[in-house]
């Protein structure tokens, strides 16, 4: 992990208003642009899922555990791979960075609050999604954190295939928010082959058969049409 801790020219930096993105260098009153942080957004979304692909794809050839292969992806179905690989492009090591990046989050934005535990790289990827909004106005390593998420999401695709596939759009989330029945309707979308997808804007899990037939039955579409 590239370390992210700010020197002291970024510290000096945080104490001043950002007016452009330290990615690209656009004009900006945050530290990331909309479409870097769009593109952030998107890649803490998605690296939960990409790594659990990987996983599936690095198994033993065979019954043995002399040679690893892919079974998926661009190498084809009987490429050896690397088994540096194993040691570079894995779950833990997803895990592990992202952790360092959380706990540093934590450590600017409350100094005085302890490490959090250690957690799976889906909670803290969430974690730090739910923080993004300060993230991209405060953080002084923002731009470090959104190089490093894209490094992982690079090694994966390395992975399980290139290019990256698209994200499905499968409507907007009919889970209702208040006694009144409110719905919440924040765009719900995923990778192909995913199978559990949480929303972003009240948090309902679509996981069940039931769950993704009420997704497709209740869309605004369909519901005009009936």
């Amino acid at each position: 992990m590239s370390q992210p801790f700010p020197d002291a020219q970024t510290a000096v930096r945080a104490a001043d208003a950002p007016t452009a993105c330290d990615l690209c260098g656009r004009d900006a009153s945050r530290r990331l642009c909309r479409r870097h942080e769009t593109q952030l957004a998107e890649r803490l979304a998605d690296l939960p899922t990409l790594y659990t692909e990987v996983d599936q794809c690095l198994v033993p050839r065979g019954h043995g555990w002399g040679e690893i292969v892919a079974t998926r992806g661009a190498a084809g179905p009987q490429a050896p791979l690397n088994e540096d690989v194993l040691d570079t492009t894995n779950t833990v090591r997803a895990a592990e960075v992202m952790l360092l990046w959380r706990v540093d989050v934590q450590r600017v934005r409350w100094p005085h609050h302890g490490a959090p535990a250690a957690a799976d790289l889906a909670a803290d990827c969430r974690w730090l999604t739910m923080e993004l909004d300060w993230i991209v106005q405060h953080y002084p390593a923002v731009a470090d954190l959104a190089r490093e998420t894209g490094d992982l999401e690079a090694q994966a695709r390395a992975v399980v295939g290139d290019p990256a596939p698209r994200r499905q759009v499968l409507g907007t989330c009919v889970a209702t928010t208040d006694r009144a029945g409110t719905v919440c309707g924040t765009s719900i979308s995923r990778l192909p082959g995913q199978t559990r997808v949480r929303c972003r804007g009240c948090g309902y899990l679509y996981a069940t058969a039931l769950d993704w037939a009420a997704l497709a039955h209740f869309q605004p579409a369909l519901a005009d049409a009936c």
